[in-house]
């Protein structure tokens, strides 16, 4: 696809709907089995300020938070206010690669389809949760008939990302176990940082849009990285996300941009999840964060929504 503006390269911009529940279970906190959500706080604010922003994104939407007619209701706002929709997962679960093929049919099928319900559109791209993906998975996708898969982050960090969730989370040894491969491998960060072409069966291919991480570097740059540094220091922040875009036009690397609901909202709204790191921070600084990072790509680029990326 070409840019409709001359000399602009593209982008695109996602955001992981991942709800209060997700953030509970990661932490091992009691009561995220009630499926408590924050839809009904964080939808309405960040379509506000995408408004703001004239900006059109996708949503990676997880299955069970379609079964509450709460929910749908917010799920739908989304595609009401010119958003596209994509698949991650059912019941998000970071250990989706350890499924059998069978298995993980079944989660895509049903995620997909309480998606279309609830939102009135047909998901064609997935991202599993915790960057979680296999070749069966992307067997499964395309025999779905999806454009694309998005669920790697080509960076070294992975394993020290993981290690600190370990940490901070209060999960049992089974729980660790069963997330082991949480965040990837040391080796994830040489797969490829730009786009390409997972080669399947029968002779057929499937696009991978990986989430950028900064090319040479490696290291990840996606909101909830500037957002934590913002809170040291906002030169650093501003600093950190100018050399990140240098190198991606050095190396005409097409930025897939990555938010979560937690970046853009704070503690002060969501007390619940006041013990998740960033939290600390108000919505009303993240909101400002996250202006001046779109503002500052859109002086570079196209911003677009993933499948547009096509």
């Amino acid at each position: 696809m070409i840019s409709t503006k001359l000399n602009k390269r593209l982008a695109s911009i996602s955001l992981d709907l991942d709800n209060q529940w997700s953030y509970m279970k990661i932490h091992g906190d009691e009561g995220w089995d009630k499926y408590p959500s924050y839809f009904n706080i964080f939808v309405p604010h960040i379509l506000d300020v995408l408004d703001e922003l004239n900006l059109k994104i996708t949503f990676f939407i997880v299955g069970k938070d379609t079964e509450s007619e709460e929910n749908r209701r917010y799920l739908k706002m989304i595609t009401e206010r010119g958003h596209e929709v994509g698949n991650h997962s059912y019941y998000h679960e970071s250990w989706l690669q350890t499924y059998s093929y069978e298995k993980i049919e079944k989660e895509i099928a049903e995620a997909e389809e309480a998606i279309y319900k609830a939102t009135g559109l047909r998901p064609n791209g997935f991202r599993g949760p915790g960057f979680s993906w296999s070749i069966d998975l992307l067997e499964v996708l395309k025999k779905r008939g999806y454009l694309y898969d998005a669920s790697t982050l080509p960076t070294w960090l992975g394993p020290l990302a993981r290690a600190y969730y370990f940490w901070k989370s209060d999960l049992p040894k089974e729980e660790k176990k069963a997330r082991k491969e949480l965040f990837g491998k040391f080796s994830d960060g040489l797969r490829p940082n730009k786009p390409y072409y997972h080669n399947l069966s029968n002779g057929q291919k499937l696009l991978e849009i990986p989430v950028s991480t900064i090319p040479i570097l490696r290291i990840p740059f996606h909101l909830s990285y500037l957002v934590y540094l913002s809170g040291i220091s906002p030169f650093l922040m501003k600093f950190y996300l100018s050399v990140a875009i240098l190198l991606c036009k050095v190396t005409n690397t097409k930025p897939s941009y990555l938010l979560h609901p937690l970046d853009l909202i704070g503690g002060d709204k969501i007390q619940a999840l006041a013990f998740f790191p960033g939290m600390n921070l108000d919505s009303q600084h993240k909101i400002q964060v996250f202006k001046y990072v779109i503002k500052t790509f859109q002086k570079h680029f196209d911003l677009l929504p993933m499948s547009k990326m096509q």
